[in-house]
């Protein structure tokens, strides 16, 4: 138990950070699922004698599993979580639309003004 408590550690879901020459700070995130089972019985035997004990049958069992989830990417202004499975290019697209929609909205606004400008 010991050791596996020494494995399960906050350390191992989110792993040390790495930082780059351009100052990105680079951070490692991990799933981490434990399982643990066990079981016992014990069964009549009709031909021994009184004197000895019952036979007893057991079992037990422990898992532990550590799966990369993804990057956690810190700039200067920006926070990205980089997927290590899944659909990059629909990550991406959810990562863009807010500068496309800002730059949208500053479009509009540029346009509006000018527009106001000629009308007087």
């Amino acid at each position: 138990m010991q050791a596996i408590k020494e494995m399960v550690d906050v350390n191992t879901v989110v792993g040390d950070a790495v930082e780059t020459n351009d100052g990105t700070v680079i951070i490692p995130i991990s799933q981490v699922a434990c399982g643990f089972c066990a079981g016992g019985g014990e069964y009549e035997m009709v031909s021994t004698p009184k004197s000895s004990p019952p036979p007893f049958g057991g079992g037990s069992g422990a898992g532990v599993s550590v799966k990369p989830v993804g990057f956690l990417v810190v700039r200067m202004n920006d926070v990205r979580l980089i997927s290590a499975s899944g659909n990059q290019l629909a990550e991406r697209l959810v990562d863009i639309i807010p500068h496309v929609l800002d730059k949208f909205d500053n479009m509009c606004t540029k346009h509006t003004r000018h527009s106001n400008i000629n009308m007087e």
